[in-house]
């Protein structure tokens, strides 16, 4: 939830930010300095909750750990490609694909009840899916409108 928060909050902030700087509604800067304070705030969760994010990978794939330091680096670099008109297309079909390719770690963590921040198996479960999958459309659709389309 807090990860839906950051990104609604920080675009109507960046709208009203290029309002008053440029005169205009800049929503597509707005939505793509949004997408990228939230990636930014996310990534943080990769180092801050590296064990945990572990936990979210199936066993059977090697270098979890990496992985998940690799995926927030990946991140921080895409989000802030979003703020450049000149990257900003290729990285919106980088992290449409990015966030396909990461669900299938979110329904396993869900469907093994990870809690990621605690690193342990209490987390919330399948019941959590029926919020993660559609935000996850949402973030799809997101990026799609504002760097992809737009």
């Amino acid at each position: 939830m807090a990860v839906l928060v950051v990104l609604i909050v920080t675009f109507f902030i960046a709208l009203a930010g290029g309002r008053l700087a440029w005169g205009e509604w800049t929503y597509a800067q707005a939505g793509n300095i949004a997408m990228c304070v939230m990636l930014l705030f996310t990534a943080i969760g990769h180092f801050k909750f590296a064990k945990g994010m572990e936990m979210m990978i199936p066993r059977f794939i090697p270098f979890r750990r990496a992985l998940v330091f690799v995926t927030g680096i990946m991140e921080i670099l895409a989000g802030l490609a979003l703020l450049f008109p000149s990257y900003r297309y290729t990285a919106g079909i980088f992290l449409i694909v990015f966030f396909i390719l990461i669900l299938p770690a979110n329904i396993h963590a869900a469907l093994h009840k990870v809690d990621y921040q605690k690193g342990t198996l209490e987390g919330p479960g399948a019941a959590y899916l029926w919020f993660r999958i559609p935000m996850q459309l949402f973030l799809i659709a997101w990026v799609w409108y504002f760097a992809v389309w737009l």
